[in-house]
């Protein structure tokens, strides 16, 4: 944690927002979901004791929702609670698609009460058919939300097989978040469809601190700082932890692009 807090001061130094994420996810016992839990808390006070321009994002199977809804939703209440007394946010990342009705649900419930409201939101993936009608639930509720493509491997009855498709349904669900005067997150290294935000932006009269660019940890940071000194407000992902490898290796087995996205990165 410790370096993952350093590298939060130096993004901020250059300007760039922080979302720390402490790797891990698909936990078999509550106690380990609970441990999961105890150092986002920690994460959550050392923020605002070092007074960093940062928040958390989690993932539902690291705090027990494979062994039942009531018990991550009871987890992430308590997390979400601790970020709004610090005025301070957390994000739920989103899974594969059989988690994506729960993981709707509970953000639903948890920005519903009282004691959390704005401070809990969710991301969502452009390459799922359902997720028009998840943001315009999202929405309706005012619910921040990341927007991405997605990582995981679906099946074509329920996803988008071809990039061009996920691309422009992307461009489509960006332009319902941009408008809706609440503030989202898009998360994209691609240049063409930040263009396309951007020229938009611009066309509709939307003031660029309304939302967030969001890129990972080391990717781009030419095209990270080239919009912050744009104006335009960015977030950097800085994932941590010592269960770096299975996910790590589990994106790469699940979508063989994301090998490709890596290597052109670094090269870059």
């Amino acid at each position: 944690m410790s370096e993952a807090l350093a590298a939060c001061q130096e993004e901020n130094r250059h300007g760039r927002s922080v979302t720390l994420d402490a790797l891990g996810e698909n936990v078999q016992s509550e106690a380990h979901a609970q441990a999961t839990a105890a150092i986002y808390h920690l994460m959550l006070d050392r923020i605002a004791e070092m007074g960093l321009d940062a928040n958390v994002s989690l993932k539902l199977t690291q705090m027990g929702m494979d062994l039942g809804v009531d018990v991550a939703e009871s987890i992430v209440k308590s997390l979400s609670e601790h970020a709004c007394a610090l005025n301070n946010f957390v994000r739920v990342d989103m899974e594969g698609s059989s988690y994506t009705e729960d993981t709707i649900g509970i953000v639903t419930r948890l920005h519903g009460a009282p004691a959390i409201g704005d401070s809990v939101g969710v991301v969502v993936q452009s390459y799922l058919f359902r997720t028009e009608e998840d943001i315009d639930h999202l929405i309706a509720n005012g619910i921040r939300v990341r927007l991405c493509k997605g990582a995981y491997k679906e099946t074509e009855n329920i996803a988008f097989a071809a990039k061009g498709d996920v691309d422009a349904n992307y461009v489509k669900l960006m332009k319902r978040l941009l408008t809706s005067g609440i503030f989202h997150g898009l998360a994209t290294h691609d240049e063409s469809i930040i263009h396309q935000a951007q020229a938009f932006v611009k066309e509709q009269g939307i003031d660029p601190s309304g939302f967030e660019f969001q890129m990972l940890y080391g990717i781009r940071r030419d095209l990270q700082d080239s919009l912050v000194k744009q104006g335009y407000r960015v977030r950097v992902y800085v994932p941590f932890g010592g269960e770096w490898y299975p996910y790590f290796m589990r994106r790469l087995a699940e979508r063989p692009a994301n090998a490709l996205f890596i290597a052109r990165n670094l090269f870059r």
